[in-house]
């Protein structure tokens, strides 16, 4: 049960002047973006990740710089173009108040899977890379490091909001109900049963708690009533 921290990007001088940056080169972290990063970073000092794997991008490239020197040890680091930023086509670079204008606006916000962007990619499309390269990663970190090993996904907004909508079972037609921040954290743990969502959007708070107690048990359904919570020797199914 390996455990994938998804670390959206710090905020950008695009997000900062309401333009859909998408995959424009050059777009990099605005003065309180690089601060997002390193809080970001603070946050995992105390956690040993097995791995930061990153969009290609270079407002990821920094936000992970910052999740690297913030590490005692530095763990290792893979560029992955399965969790680059959608492929926005010719709405790259446009202003997001034009593009509300669009009659494609309302299929993105109500019906995303049946988006596809002109000239880029489907929304569908868009997902099914992200979680496989996400599965991928998370399966490849466990068989390596064991089941209690952390690592962290450097990617962007709609990349993990569509993971996440994966993880809980929803429906992409439901995933804008989900907010990711600049520099936010999310968790989630893939198992053989499920994935579970530790954490969404989250911007403060001590991660400790995902660091493993040494010769813990493995847990892998879930807790009928709730369990114990981080820390917990055993599970509700085994009481």
């Amino acid at each position: 049960m390996a455990t994938v921290v998804l670390l959206r990007h710090g905020r950008t001088t695009a997000n900062a002047s309401g333009v859909l940056a998408g995959r424009t080169p050059g777009v990099r972290l605005d003065e309180l973006g690089r601060g997002q990063a390193d809080r970001a970073g603070t946050r995992l000092a105390g956690v040993p990740l097995a791995r930061v794997v990153s969009s290609p991008l270079e407002r990821c490239k920094q936000t992970t710089r910052a999740v690297l020197a913030a590490q005692p040890t530095e763990p290792p680091l893979l560029t992955e173009r399965g969790i680059t930023e959608c492929d926005y086509g010719e709405w790259q670079g446009r202003t997001l108040k034009e593009l509300a204008k669009e009659p494609l606006w309302r299929t993105v916000q109500a019906h995303p899977s049946a988006a596809a962007f002109p000239g880029g990619e489907s929304m569908s499309a868009m997902q099914a890379r992200a979680v496989e390269a996400v599965r991928r990663h998370d399966a490849e970190v466990e068989a390596e490091h064991g089941p209690g090993a952390v690592w962290v996904a450097v990617s962007h907004g709609d990349i993990i909001k569509s993971v996440l909508a994966d993880a809980l079972g929803m429906h992409l037609d439901l995933f804008q109900r989900i907010s990711v921040d600049p520099a936010s954290l999310s968790i989630v743990r893939y198992t053989d049963q499920r994935p579970y969502v530790l954490a969404s959007n989250t911007h403060e708070g001590d991660l400790s708690w995902l660091v493993p107690p040494a010769h813990a048990p493995a847990a892998p359904d879930a807790a009928v009533g709730g369990g114990a919570g981080p820390g917990e020797q055993g599970t509700g199914a085994h009481p």
